[in-house]
């Protein structure tokens, strides 16, 4: 697990109250993944906005090489395709959620941003000048080669993050448990039975690899995805993690089982696609 996963991270810089945090967030994943960091920024370039990202990266202490591209327009438009002339590996933005009912619901931008990035993405929900350790991460597994690098580059981070507890889980629903009832009636395969699934996501883990990272594989019950958003909540989570290798469109159906990350952020999230 040497290799870097990103080579080219992108971070979405407006001037809002969160400035200075967001390029915090994004300076620390640069630095974890040993990756260039760009930044972009929607709107003119002029000699305000140029002094403002010159003062910022002095005061963060940023590598002086970081660019800063400016692209006029429709933010998420113009933060996605930014994003793919620089052939980002990874875009990093706050999350910009609205708050109801102790939930944290995505922003438009936000959600589109989540939908249409062709690279993978993370958004911070607190943002800070001196990031906090992503002590508890939870993985949302899927049993796929590409939720295998991605729990693989998950561990990567989560190794260089000192983390104290990676839960790797697996929502199981009533619907799960009908349809491996009717399999296991008709004698055919299908849908696992939830003790298959518990011993299918230790095989998922073991087949990531020896680490140092203390892992708990979990199988969440519930009708609905907010019964895993719950989980995370409950665990205090630090950092969400949500393997996608689905091709970004303008209204796609992601997965029923993490098609509930376009609304609900319970905390900071890492799509990787």
């Amino acid at each position: 697990m040497s290799q870097p996963p990103y080579q080219s991270i992108a971070v979405a810089a407006t001037f809002s109250p969160r400035f200075h945090q967001v390029l915090a967030e994004a300076n620390r994943i640069r630095d974890r993944f040993g990756a260039k960091l760009s930044i972009i920024h929607v709107g003119k370039k002029t000699a305000e906005t140029s002094e403002k990202f010159s003062a910022a990266m002095k005061q963060l202490k940023l590598s002086p090489d970081i660019r800063v591209h400016y692209e006029e327009g429709e933010p998420a438009s113009a933060i996605l395709a930014t994003a793919a002339k620089l052939q980002a590996d990874l875009l990093i933005a706050g999350a910009l959620e609205k708050e109801a009912i102790h939930r944290q619901f995505l922003g438009n931008v936000a959600r589109r941003l989540v939908r249409e990035a062709a690279c993978s993405l993370m958004l911070f929900t607190h943002p800070e000048i001196e990031p906090k350790p992503l002590r508890h991460i939870v993985f949302m597994a899927e049993f796929s080669a590409h939720a295998l690098l991605a729990l693989r580059r998950t561990l990567q981070l989560a190794e260089r993050e000192n983390c104290e507890r990676l839960y790797v889980v697996r929502s199981y629903t009533s619907f799960d448990k009908a349809r491996a009832a009717r399999r296991n009636k008709s004698g055919q395969r299908g849908t696992r039975t939830l003790e298959e699934q518990e011993a299918a996501l230790q095989d998922f883990i073991l087949s990531a690899g020896e680490t140092k990272v203390p892992i708990e594989a979990r199988s969440i019950r519930g009708s609905t995805g907010f019964g895993a958003s719950n989980f995370v909540q409950s665990v205090e989570a630090d950092l969400l993690v949500v393997p996608l290798d689905s091709k970004p469109e303008p209204k796609p159906k992601l997965p029923s089982r993490i098609s509930w990350v376009t609304d609900v952020i319970p905390c900071n999230l890492w799509i990787v696609r």
